[in-house]
């Protein structure tokens, strides 16, 4: 019997996120937040010490988001209300660490997308492509060189994906399936954040 593939070891994962069309998309917040710190493990394997302010970043936006959705949790079940509700108490912080978190989400989703979608290219090339066009529009003169760090110090292609898991076809089936979904859920945030709804300015 083969292993578990890495993201089979996720406690939370995009694919299992409550999205309620319903309620134009609402997504339940404790399981987002656990599917994001599932995935910044991933930059463990993408090199620990290059990658680590990617991850602390990443994980700093997911403990503003849940201070709040502590604070508030009747009132912060699914992101957007959590959103909509700080801002109506004239705060923003959960907000802002939001849209920060969803602009790394994206980085690493368009990233993985792209190196998964052509066999012959490098992380390194797939990850500074994607930061091109997410984060680094963003980030200060001080903030671009530690990012272009992490990019240059990227594995080998073939070493991260047997990291992924023994069985090569499994891996990418399951990555593809995992990123359609988180992709599924960055598009929904980044469009209602551009709402009226999510403005604090």
């Amino acid at each position: 019997m083969a292993s578990a593939t890495y993201i089979q070891t996720f406690k939370g994962s995009f694919t299992t996120v409550p999205v309620d069309p319903t309620k134009d998309n609402a997504i339940s917040t404790a399981e987002f937040l656990e599917a994001t710190e599932s995935l910044t493990t991933m930059f463990d394997l993408l090199g620990s010490v290059a990658f680590s302010p990617v991850k602390k970043d990443m994980l700093g936006n997911v403990e503003k988001i849940r201070k709040r959705f502590l604070a508030a949790p009747l009132e912060s079940q699914n992101l957007q209300d959590l959103v909509r509700n700080e801002i109506k108490s004239k705060s923003h912080v959960a907000t802002e660490g939001m849209v920060w978190l969803v602009r790394g989400l994206e980085f690493t989703c368009i990233a993985l997308t792209q190196n998964v979608a052509k066999p012959t290219e490098e992380l390194a090339d797939s990850f500074r492509g994607a930061y091109g066009t997410t984060l680094k529009p963003h980030h200060s003169f001080l903030i671009k060189p530690v990012f272009s760090a992490a990019m240059s110090a990227c594995p080998y292609r073939k070493d991260f994906y047997t990291k992924l898991g023994e069985d090569e076809n499994k891996v990418q089936e399951e990555l593809k399936e995992y990123l359609t979904a988180l992709e599924n859920i960055v598009t929904i945030l980044k469009e209602f954040l551009a709402s009226k709804d999510a403005q604090w300015k």
